[in-house]
């Protein structure tokens, strides 16, 4: 790594007294970080204690290699959905092949995403919208939800998308286990609870803990409540998986996209937050480094697939985190867990457990944002765009409705390909303002139409860049504005910035149509690129001629 990318950056010059801080932070980041990295583990499939063997180098590795004083790096909801959806098909039932092939999909996404930050390819975050991340992580946390209703009710769990598993809840309430429903319900309402209104006690430590009081004392789990079970002692091997094939890290590559690109995105958004709140900044290449590190850490540990935590990252900031030290003290904490510890979660219900996923991520079912993004609507934006003035909603819906019915990547994807569309549609139709004089201003006649105008002239603003998808559109509306009595339009370009070859053919070729009309036509203000390709283009007598500004382009008109 070069010496543009120091190691452990955040304890460079480290003070005393942020000691006792990052301490304390670390304590309250373990216990919530311990039971929910056993939630997580069974919503990716594997064993609960994979959660904290991923824990350990995430946390280190991350530590060494990110740029956030605060991210804490682990197993998470979203991308240990994404793994089971990847892993499910390729290893069908046989139990030790799933756990070696989700091991495998850790070191497969870490690989590339040390790859990714060496070669800088944190730009590729601007690709995913914020509509479509907020669409893509409702729809994630519905079908998390809705998975771990039959545990939390002591069903069985039906297959099948958000909808068929909906429907096998639905159907099969009759069968629910008391006692288990009991046990989950109890949980649930606790850590709601105390995240609510005890926000600095770690309730879903708290609900682990009554939970397996309540095993120990009322032996549930020989009345039909289901625990964790067996969960194996000490540290976990290093090394590659065994079962693994070099074809199989070759098939694991395309799924791991998917996977980095999630958890990198989900990450960078939580370590921005809090590096705004503390006045640094963060970069995103050593962001992409940072989590494929971890990754490939996690894989080499027996672990699973991890990333960035936007819940653990805001109990890491609240509770006073300067640095990363807070995040070593979570693994050396989750070591000692490994190490002495494991037993005591042996009892763990099953139903405690998932009433600790589902407290995590129900307060990620935001409606209320995606209500907003609705509501992003005017009727001038409706009047340009149409259907397509929605495009932030539409993309958000679109995410949440493609991972509900076909599954959390296919669904990311359908909402940045919506979103790519969209973008692509309303720059192909870019709003053309005929203007009206206002003093020295030239406004908008269509929100103006008290001001006068004349019927000879026509100034015009397109409010976006001239380039090959618009060129034709652009051409067509301004033809459309001018009348018979029209006798100079006049381009107010300082609203284009920049134009291709196609759309200044297009402006050549407006020139001779308008010409045969007896129209003259003009260009003004033009700025930034649009003026440098013009001038590039300039095609000496046939050039079209441009001014400094709207007044000078009109003079001989005006007189």
């Amino acid at each position: 790594m070069s010496a543009r990318w120091p190691v452990f950056e955040s304890l460079q010059g480290y003070r005393t007294a942020w000691l006792w801080p990052d301490v304390l932070a670390g304590l309250t980041v373990w216990a919530v970080l311990v039971p929910e990295a056993l939630a997580y583990a069974t919503i990716a499939g594997v064993p609960p204690v994979t959660g904290l063997y991923a824990a350990v180098p995430a946390l280190v590795l991350y530590a060494l290699a990110g740029s956030s004083r605060h991210l804490v790096v682990g197993p998470m909801s979203a991308t240990a959905a994404l793994s089971a959806a990847i892993i499910t098909p390729l290893a069908g039932s046989d139990s030790g092949r799933y756990l070696a092939l989700s091991t495998g999909l850790a070191i497969a996404t870490g690989v590339l995403g040390l790859l990714a930050g060496l070669i800088r390819l944190g730009f590729v975050a601007a690709f995913i919208s914020e509509p479509v991340l907020k669409g893509f992580i409702v729809g994630l946390a519905l079908t998390i939800i809705i998975g771990q209703v039959p545990k939390l009710l002591g069903i069985g769990k039906h297959s099948g998308d958000f909808f068929e598993q909906a429907w096998g809840v639905l159907t099969h309430l009759g069968e629910t286990q008391w006692r288990t429903a009991l046990v989950g319900a109890v949980s649930l309402a606790i850590v709601v609870g105390l995240k609510r209104w005890l926000p600095l006690v770690p309730g879903s430590l708290l609900a682990v803990l009554l939970g397996i009081l309540a095993v120990r004392l009322l032996h549930l789990d020989e009345h039909g409540v289901a625990i964790v079970g067996h969960i194996d002692a000490g540290l976990p091997a290093l090394g590659l998986p065994a079962g693994v094939s070099f074809h199989d890290y070759i098939d694991l590559l395309g799924p791991a996209v998917g996977v980095l690109l999630i958890g990198f995105a989900e990450g960078l958004g939580a370590a921005k937050t809090y590096a705004a709140k503390a006045g640094y900044s963060i970069d995103p290449n050593r962001e992409l480094f940072g989590m494929g590190a971890a990754n490939l850490g996690s894989g080499l540990a027996s672990g699973m697939v991890v990333n960035g935590s936007l819940s653990k990252t805001a109990v890491n900031g609240s509770a006073g985190a300067r640095t990363q030290l807070s995040g070593l003290v979570v693994a050396a904490l989750t070591v000692l867990t490994l190490l002495f510890l494991t037993g005591l979660f042996e009892k763990l219900p099953e139903a405690t457990l998932a009433g600790v996923v589902i407290a995590a991520v129900i307060e990620l079912v935001d409606f209320a944002a995606l209500r907003r993004l609705y509501q992003v609507w005017t009727a001038r934006l409706g009047s340009i765009y149409g259907r397509a003035a929605r495009a932030d909603f539409t993309a958000a819906l679109a995410a949440m409705l493609g991972v509900l019915l076909f599954d959390t990547l296919p669904g990311l994807l359908i909402g940045i390909g919506i979103s790519m569309v969209l973008l692509v549609y309303r720059a192909s139709q870019p709003h053309v303002a005929a203007l009206a004089r206002h003093g020295t201003l030239w406004l908008d006649a269509e929100q103006h139409p008290d001001l006068p105008r004349r019927d000879d002239l026509l100034v015009v603003r397109v409010e976006s860049g001239l380039f090959f998808a618009n060129a034709d559109y652009v051409r067509e509306r301004i033809e459309q504005l001018c009348t018979d009595r029209t006798r100079l339009v006049v381009l107010d370009a300082e609203t284009s910035p920049s134009i291709d070859v196609s759309a200044a053919e297009m402006l050549d070729q407006l020139r001779d149509s308008l010409a045969r009309k007896r129209i003259d036509f003009r260009i003004a203000r033009s700025v930034g690129q649009f003026g440098d390709a013009l001038h590039s283009a300039d095609r000496g007598d046939r050039s079209i001629r441009v001014y400094p500004t709207v007044a000078a382009a009109t003079a001989d008109l005006e007189h």
